[in-house]
């Protein structure tokens, strides 16, 4: 990814529509961090605990296995603002 592409993915909402990618306040958001959707926000509003524990795999064309490929991100332990990279699969 170079540079143009971080700038874009900065403060994005992960599968936002493109007319307001951006965060609204009315939402609850955790914040992606390594890997290829590394400082992506990630809309958990709404989400049960059991779901936020469960961590998620988003569909993302940028990561090991191209188009189709996922990344995978689970909850950092005492910060639920905050979900790590935990790899990637096809």
């Amino acid at each position: 990814m170079d540079r143009d592409d971080e700038q874009l993915l900065r403060r994005r909402v992960y599968g936002a529509d493109h007319d307001q990618p951006g965060p609204r306040p009315d939402r609850r958001y955790a914040e992606l961090v390594g890997g290829p959707l590394d400082g992506l926000l990630l809309d958990t509003t709404g989400w049960r605990p059991e779901e936020i524990d469960d961590g998620v795999s988003l569909l993302t064309e940028l990561g090991q296995f191209g188009p189709g490929g996922r990344a995978l991100y689970d909850p950092r332990p005492g910060d639920p603002a905050g979900w790590d990279w935990g790899g990637d699969s096809p």
